[in-house]
């Protein structure tokens, strides 16, 4: 069972830059994707970026397209989310995901292949 831990949340101002990390408690075959989701009050959980552990391959929610940043490091079990230009919409509880998922559910961000969780790091913009 991948335990998931995330670090890097705070406060900023607007424009500025943050950067959070996603360290899985092990590797594991089972897991072809990370993600990150947010959720902002009052409102559901949405994607914002996501990676195919075995090629590096990223996308991005049309919102932070150009602004953030997703990689994984050699060892594939920590991922680092580069947010800049932040504006305050991007305020909300950041959530790291992994898991083995399915063509479509990666594109369109379904959680439903993504297993394992962490347990959300605070961004303020």
């Amino acid at each position: 069972h991948v335990q998931l831990v995330e670090s890097g949340g705070g406060s900023v101002q607007t424009g500025g830059s943050l950067r959070l990390s996603c360290k899985a408690s092990k590797y594991s075959y089972s897991i072809n994707s990370m993600a990150w989701f947010r959720q902002a009050p009052g409102k559901e959980r949405e994607g914002v970026a996501a990676i195919w552990t075995n090629d590096g391959t990223s996308r991005y929610a049309e919102s932070v397209e150009g602004r953030y940043r997703l990689s994984l490091d050699d060892s594939k079990t920590t991922a680092f989310l580069e947010m800049n230009n932040l504006q305050p919409e991007d305020t909300g509880l950041y959530y790291c995901a992994a898991g083995g998922v399915g063509y479509n559910e990666y594109m369109s961000f379904n959680r439903r292949g993504y297993t394992a969780w962490g347990q959300g790091t605070q961004v303020t913009v």
